[in-house]
């Protein structure tokens, strides 16, 4: 069981860091006015994040059925990688809106 567990860790690590790979490079092309880019970026990201969210959402699901799941410091590391993903989703598209108005502003100040 505990190289099962060890997989799905794995699983959730790989793609959940492949999401907070995708938000953090969904910042950078707004921030260079690439919003489409940005917006590819975060649905990207967010298909990754669901990918790892459904692997750990599977091994919740085991341990009400009473299945024992057991823990390590790479369920661990799973999960605040899980937690850590979210956090950067809210972060980039929060970051993404900012830029977003502030290219809004410049149009309107270049316009004038």
């Amino acid at each position: 069981m505990l190289e099962d567990l060890e997989t799905i860790c794995f699983q959730i690590i790989s793609n959940v860091g492949g999401a907070r790979s995708s938000y953090i490079e969904a910042i950078q092309k707004a921030k260079h006015g690439d919003f489409s880019g940005a917006a590819e970026c975060i649905k990207a990201g967010q298909e990754m994040f669901l990918a790892g969210h459904e692997v750990h959402f599977e091994l919740i699901q085991k341990e009400a059925r009473g299945e024992v799941v057991g823990s390590s410091l790479i369920l661990i590391h799973a999960e605040d990688q899980l937690m850590s993903a979210e956090g950067f989703k809210i972060v980039a598209e929060e970051m993404i809106a900012s830029y977003k108005r502030i290219a809004e502003l410049e149009e309107k100040v270049g316009s004038k």
